[in-house]
Parts: structure tokens; sequence; C-alpha cells
């Protein structure tokens, strides 16, 4: 159904409930607008709970940001692998959200080895985790895009245009606590993914907010303008449990590698230690010594391949 925070000139940016929305819908929702809300993404209110019982200390722990991408009243938790595997399980692993990732950001290429054609499929890749947590008197942040760490450069095309394989990454924010325009919802510009890169924003008089319920998502194009907004409120914290999925064979913004300890990848299941790069984008991105990197990981213990399956 129709967003009740759609400006009447811009697209319109849609609200689906996680009971029952295809992933499919999702992604045809994406590439017409950019952004749309997800309620009931995790409707297990103990879930959340937990997620921000992990995380709280290190949210006490930070300090403000040196510099003015995040206003001083803001405070963050990066690296979650290492840090909450319920904010791993049911936030980046969720399956409407990795499905939405895996048709918009997987990439098949073929090519010869000497008279034969090889097909490689690259599977997305966990990019960052991050928490913010937004507190009374933060200014608004700037509009910007996340595909700016990956240079990006696009032309300016229409949603009948769009293809798959512009975009190289997708967001998604989960609210930890109720999220208003008030409190500081993350303003997004619909149908900014479509624009030129070159094309600045233009202001917030086309921007949308996205106001949500503990529990409720809102997923993104990373090629979108947005940016958090103020906390007007004198009270009210906004607390977003945050990823972004990238192509395999990208750079992560996030480092997982050192982000992470190395004990407790080696206690993720196979999937997880994929998701978050722990694995070869083949043909053969990836590797040490020639092999799957989680041999390198387990040292003695491993118990893989010898490197037969990379292409």
């Amino acid at each position: 159904m129709p967003s009740r925070f759609i400006p009447p000139s811009a697209p319109q940016v849609q609200d689906f409930d996680c009971k029952n929305v295809d992933p499919s819908t999702i992604v045809q929702a994406l590439i017409t607008t950019g952004g749309v809300l997800l309620r009931n993404f995790i409707p297990n209110k103990k879930i959340l709970s937990e997620i921000e019982k992990d995380v709280r200390p290190h949210i006490n722990a930070d300090t403000p940001w040196k510099g003015d991408f995040f206003p001083p009243e803001t405070r963050r938790v990066y690296g979650l692998a290492g840090k909450s595997s319920t904010f791993m399980h049911h936030i980046v692993a969720n399956s409407i959200y990795q499905s939405v990732c895996d048709k918009l950001l997987s990439s098949t290429h073929r090519c010869y080895i000497g008279d034969k054609i090889e097909e490689s499929l690259s599977p997305p890749q966990l990019c960052n985790t991050l928490v913010l947590s937004i507190g009374p008197g933060a200014r608004d942040q700037e509009l910007h895009r996340d595909d700016m760490i990956h240079h990006n450069a696009l032309p300016e095309i229409s949603a009948e245009d769009y293809a798959i394989g512009r975009d190289t990454g997708i967001g998604l924010f989960v609210a930890g606590k109720p999220v208003t325009r008030a409190n500081g919802a993350t303003r997004f510009i619909p149908g900014s993914h479509l624009w030129d890169t070159m094309r600045p924003s233009s202001g917030d008089e086309s921007a949308v907010y996205a106001e949500m319920e503990p529990g409720d998502a809102f997923i993104m194009l990373s090629s979108c303008y947005h940016g958090g907004s103020a906390n007007n409120t004198s009270n009210e914290e906004r607390l977003l449990y945050s990823c972004f999925m990238t192509k395999g064979y990208l750079r992560q913004e996030e480092n997982q590698y050192l982000a992470v300890p190395q004990e407790a990848v080696k206690n993720f299941p196979l999937g997880m230690q994929r998701l978050i790069g722990y694995n070869v984008s083949k043909p053969f991105l990836g590797w040490v010594d020639l092999d799957d990197p989680r041999k390198a990981l387990y040292g003695s213990e491993w118990k893989g391949s010898n490197g037969a399956d990379l292409l």
C-alpha cells in the first residue's frame, strides 16, 4: 500500500508487511523508488531487547565523531559480527533481506579458459555493520550516497531502464526504538538512485522520512541520497541497527577480517562465515595460498578441499 510519507511529486515509496510480502515484490519496488519500508521485519520484541543488551555497553563507551559527518550527539557501534550473534542472525542474515540482495547484487561472469567457457557466480557479501544512537539536539546529517565508497559513477536513467548490476550495495535499517521525524528519522529522496552521479541533492523538499515502530525496517539502494535527521526532542534516542551488503568482488567498507576476532569467526556456521567474506568469490578472488581462506583461519584443523573447487 502507498506510504503515508509521500510528497505529491515524489515516486511512491511502498509500505509492506513482512508477514505477507514476496522478496520479488520488494525488488521491483526498489527498482522503481530506491527505498522500501518493511513492517514487522523483526516482530519478536525479545530479539530487539537481546540486541540492545549486546550493544548498549558499546554505545555508552563511544565518543563524539571527530569531523562533520556525524553530529556529536551520535554514538556508534561497529564490528557487530563479533559483538552480537543475535544482530547477525536476525538482521544481517534475515531471509527476506538476503533474498533481495541475492537478486540485485549477485554477479555471474562467463569467460574462456582455453577453449572452454567457464561460468562463475559471485554472491553478495557483508559490507558493513553499524548501530546508530542519535540523542536530542543532533543536527541534520548531510544528504549523501553510500555508493561513493566504490566510486560508482552512474548515468541518469528511468526506472524502466534500470538494469540489475547498477547498484553496488543495499542498506538495511531496523528500528530498535520508535523512529519519528521529530527524533531523527532517515531522510531519503525517492528516485535519486536513477539520477546521474554528479546531480546534487535538491535539499529536503522532496525527501520522505522513514518513520518506524520497533522492529520495522527500511531497505535502500546505496545510490540513493539520504541522511539522518535532526533530533528535535528533549529526551528521545533514535536507535537504529544497520548493515549494508555489497557485491562479492568489491572491497568491503568495514574490514571484517580485522573488525571481528578470528576466534569468534571460527564459531560461526559456514553460511555466516561466507557472508562476512571468508570465502572465494569465484573464479579466483580472495584465496590464501590458492585455497579457501578458512584454511588459514583453522590451520591444522582445516578439513577443506585443497583448492580443488575454487573455480
